[in-house]
């Protein structure tokens, strides 16, 4: 008992500094950030003045804010399904339908754009849509849609999807090669077993593929639902969260409400309903895997 103690406590010591960095650089900040959100206080009056739930309620009210939790959760939606769901598919089609020879190829050429930082991407597909030299106008003039050549980033009905567009063609590679990873684990055979018993490509992919890539696609959700969440820098490049704030999403009108309106406490209450909502989706995400983990 004695030698089990000191193991206990020798462990708990290698994990002391690991845990003193998470709670300064982690839980502290989110914790008083929380605090912050309850007063009012700006860069030229650090002393804050206690306002209750008075933020809460000016984001009840604020128009922008509930425009910007919409793109939010539009962006979560799409994500879920492109980069989650298309990357899947685009994973088990590289590995099971591709020559062995072409599979780096292809998997070089799907994770290549998610080794460009956003901001050059963003720049890119900026100037991708412009209405006059863009490529895509171009391309829709060409092949005579002249009447689908629109300013994608400076209309208000297509600025915010023309970003998201642009973030499932960065992400769905990353998110494809993890899940090349998984199926690469997975024992072969059970496919080799799946193809004696006459089951097609498509039936296979669904009865084995899916259910043994659980973990990796619970994971790649909760991810993807958190970045989508906390995107900042593709609209603060492409738009600004323009035209008339049609493209704000959260951490822009955190910025702006925060840095530019000198709106601190404003700022803190944005940012404490990211992280509730980033929270909850992902105790909503863990507890759903968990239960289909035990029911498998």
């Amino acid at each position: 008992m004695v030698r089990k103690g000191i193991t206990y406590a020798r462990n708990l010591l290698w994990l002391l500094p690991a845990l003193v960095l998470l709670v300064v650089f982690v839980y502290y900040p989110i914790v008083d950030n929380v605090r912050l959100s309850f007063y009012s206080w700006s860069a030229f009056n650090p002393v804050p003045k206690f306002v209750g739930l008075d933020n809460y309620n000016q984001a009840i009210h604020d128009p922008v804010f509930w425009t910007a939790l919409r793109n939010n959760v539009f962006y979560a939606v799409v994500s879920v399904v492109v980069q989650v769901g298309f990357g899947l598919v685009l994973a088990a089609l590289v590995e099971e339908f591709v020559a062995p020879k072409l599979k780096g190829f292809f998997r070089s050429v799907y994770f290549l754009p998610a080794t460009l930082s956003i901001t050059v991407a963003g720049m890119l597909f900026t100037f991708l849509y412009h209405p006059q030299f863009g490529l895509v106008d171009d391309t829709l003039r060409a092949v005579g849609l002249d009447h689908w050549a629109i300013d994608w980033l400076g209309s208000q009905g297509f600025a915010i999807w023309s970003i998201i567009l642009m973030s499932q063609w960065q992400a769905t590679g990353y998110v494809m090669v993890l899940f090349i990873v998984a199926i690469q684990r997975i024992p072969r055979e059970l496919y080799e077993s799946s193809e004696l018993d006459g089951a097609g490509r498509v039936k296979t992919f669904f009865n084995i593929t899916v259910p043994l890539v659980r973990e990796m696609t619970g994971l790649m959700t909760i991810v993807t639902i958190s970045g989508a969440f906390l995107v900042f820098n593709e609209v603060q490049v492409m738009t600004d969260g323009g035209p008339d704030n049609s493209s704000q999403v959260l951490g822009t009108w955190l910025y702006k409400s925060a840095f530019f309106n000198d709106q601190m406490g404003y700022g803190a209450t944005l940012a404490t309903v990211i992280f509730l909502l980033t929270f909850v989706a992902a105790l909503i995400q863990l507890a759903y895997t968990r239960k289909k983990r035990v029911e498998f």
